[in-house]
């Protein structure tokens, strides 16, 4: 009988692994550095390494193992095969055939946001819904898109990429992606400090902000609580952004439910109530219903989405 799987979460720096009972009980978790030279070719064998050491320190049978998930970050389509890491220095390949190969057991591969959005419905934020979006506001914005339970990759496995919508005409400055004016410069936490910085600079009202060098996502949202007028504007920008570019994802996938995560999404629910204020105002009326919920697996969400993906 399979009793356990394993899920992975590969990361630029690190490769974080936890291995499961087939309940969705996390029985160990740890990490391994992501070796990235050589063009990435360590990465999958040290993995598999890994997870044979594993078994061998628990004395768990290969047979008793149901497969191993892993997220990536890059674009995964539904047989595996990635379109390029440019992070981890790979080109095409296909996962589920490489490392499986490594391994003798049967392994799955996704984009890692999309793992993480199965991981949080799971056992996370998501929990009880079959059709959600995570929303994952960090340094960038990314996004995972769960309808029926099954993760949407797309063609080329570049679905929920919802940080490249297109949401500003004019914006000067340049997105990472090489376009101008999409969400994620608005609503990830550089693009909070980026609409912190020119409200500052146009006004000349007081504001704690002013006190704080660099004001970013953290110190803004810290001053919403406490009431600070300027503040407040950023976060209702802020809001109307990331409320508008929901809306646009909701007339597509119509989720029952939108899960924020990533780190500025540890302002709280004082952060869901101004994205679905604006949220409401540009639904497509028969997509207003969708609730606003936080993650709350954190660090482990693509670990346990990996997990789900090879359960099925």
């Amino acid at each position: 009988m399979n009793n356990y799987c394993f899920g992975v979460d590969l990361g630029g720096t690190t490769v974080k692994i936890g291995l499961f009972d087939t309940e969705g009980t996390a029985l160990d978790k740890w990490e391994i550095p992501t070796r990235k030279e050589a063009g990435g070719s360590r990465i999958l064998p040290d993995i598999a390494a890994a997870v044979r050491a594993k078994l061998e320190e628990r004395g768990i049978a290969k047979e008793a193992v149901t497969g191993v998930g892993i997220g990536v970050p890059g674009p995964v389509d539904d047989n595996g095969v990635i379109y390029k890491a440019v992070n981890l220095g790979w080109d095409v390949m296909n996962i589920n055939e490489t490392l499986g190969g490594l391994l003798g057991l049967p392994v799955k591969a996704a984009n890692d946001a999309n793992a993480a959005a199965l991981g949080e419905m799971w056992a996370g934020g998501g929990r009880g819904f079959k059709s959600m979006v995570l929303v994952t506001l960090g340094t960038g914005v990314g996004g995972g898109i769960i309808v029926n339970g099954k993760i949407v990759s797309g063609s080329k496995g570049a679905a929920g990429e919802i940080g490249h919508i297109p949401i500003e005409d004019g914006e000067p400055d340049e997105c990472g992606c090489g376009k101008h004016g999409c969400l994620e410069q608005y609503t990830s936490a550089t693009g909070i400090a980026r609409l912190a910085e020119r409200k500052l600079a146009a006004s000349d009202r007081e504001s704690v902000l002013r006190n704080v060098p660099a004001p970013g996502a953290k110190a803004v949202f810290d001053a919403v609580k406490s009431k600070d007028a300027l503040a407040c504007e950023i976060a209702e920008e802020f809001g109307a952004y990331l409320g508008k570019g929901l809306a646009s994802v909701a007339a597509v996938v119509n989720p029952e439910a939108f899960v924020l995560g990533g780190g500025v999404s540890k302002a709280g629910d004082v952060l869901c109530g101004y994205v679905e204020k604006y949220y409401g105002k540009y639904a497509f009326h028969a997509c207003k219903n969708a609730v606003f919920k936080l993650a709350t697996l954190g660090n482990d969400a693509g670990i346990y989405g990996a997990a789900k993906l090879i359960l099925g």
